[in-house]
């Protein structure tokens, strides 16, 4: 799959702008703070509906204006597919696909599967579990719409069971009521935790190989998933620490507590690990992510390199440039000298200005 086109109106700092895309590499570069981020921004919105910005819909829309448009057309499997999102300051945002409006979020998941790379993800070894749940959880929505279901009626159920909580501190008699959720959240939650285990013993396998070839055979690294709850013993924790939560007013125990664990040469790369070592860590994290995506849908996703190759030393660049040989990628930076210097094949170059996107000859 890959983008050929893309078009925004009232989105951010761009008034009107259309975009043709190669299915190869595709450079956006010109100076910090013209709206290079923007775009991929809108890529990613377009495939998921959400910011990786995690801003409020409304942030997004041109100062001054009611709403914002992206249109995004998709090559999937020889077929055009067209992806229309309408932006609106103080009402939901509308999805349509191929002109036919979308009731559910998970309808839209697999239409274009993205992989979004930026200097911040090269921390995701050090950061804390939240950025790394969301790492597990928005790959999985993307390739699995019965995971996005999962965790979508976990994530209400958890915010109901919550409340009940809030309302027990004040109210001891609602205690009994608590079992109507626990039976609720812990099928979903069994789910969750299934296919989040799932996934992360498939990446680990892909990952091992990435990072020997990145560290020249010298380092072995390893993804541990690190359940809150066992399936076997989710009901006896949740009763046995129901006083806990009535303390806290707030479920201790669940998948929105799992995190993940790197280990080279069993040794916690988090706790113990050189910068050198977490960053070459969260670079083979990402292109394990690549291999794994193309062998689960039988494709190539999109890769949107956010401002990432002047985060990266020489070696880990070319091993990054290397992987994404059949992959649409679409790069931010600030110049692309570099690329050329390296004979890097570029397809299409835009400079962005300012809102604007001019198409450079190669």
């Amino acid at each position: 799959m890959y983008i050929e086109a893309l078009a925004l109106n009232n989105y951010r700092n761009y008034s009107l702008v259309d975009i043709e895309l190669s299915k190869g590499t595709n450079i956006l570069y010109g100076d910090n703070a013209q709206g290079k981020t923007n775009i991929l921004e809108s890529i990613y919105m377009a495939a998921t509906t959400k910011s990786h910005r995690s801003s409020r819909d409304r942030d997004i829309i041109r100062f001054g204006e009611e709403d914002a448009h992206i249109k995004l057309i998709v090559r999937k499997n020889d077929i055009s597919h067209r992806i229309d999102m309408h932006i609106k300051k103080n009402k939901n945002k509308g999805v349509a696909v191929d002109g036919l409006a979308i009731r559910k979020v998970a309808e839209l998941f697999g239409m274009l599967n993205i992989i979004f790379f930026s200097p911040e993800d090269l921390s995701i070894i050090k950061n804390g579990p939240v950025e790394r749940r969301k790492f597990m959880d928005m790959e999985l929505c993307q390739i699995s719409r019965l995971y996005y279901s999962n965790l979508a009626g976990y994530n209400k159920v958890l915010n109901q069971r919550n409340n009940l909580l809030r309302q027990i501190y004040y109210n001891k008699s609602l205690l009994d009521t608590l079992d109507v959720w626990d039976e609720q959240i812990i099928s979903y939650g069994v789910k969750v935790i299934k296919e989040r285990e799932n996934f992360i013993n498939m990446l680990s396998e892909i990952v091992k190989d990435i990072h020997r070839e990145l560290t020249n055979g010298k380092e072995t690294l390893e993804i541990q998933y690190n359940k809150s709850v066992n399936e076997e013993s989710y009901r006896n924790i949740l009763l046995e620490k129901r006083d806990i939560d009535c303390k806290y007013e707030s479920t201790q125990y669940g998948p929105h507590r799992d995190d993940i664990s790197f280990f080279i040469n069993g040794m916690d790369v988090r706790m113990y690990g050189s910068q050198g070592q977490q960053r070459t860590a969260a670079l083979s994290l990402k292109l394990a992510e690549i291999e794994l995506v193309k062998k689960i849908i039988n494709d190539n996703p999109v890769l949107l390199l956010d401002d990432v190759m002047s985060e990266l030393d020489t070696s880990r660049r070319n091993a990054l440039l290397k992987s994404i040989k059949d992959v649409q990628t679409i790069i931010t930076c600030t110049g692309y000298d570099d690329f050329i210097k390296e004979r890097i094949n570029i397809d299409r170059i835009y400079y962005i200005e300012a809102g604007n996107a001019s198409l450079k000859s190669i």
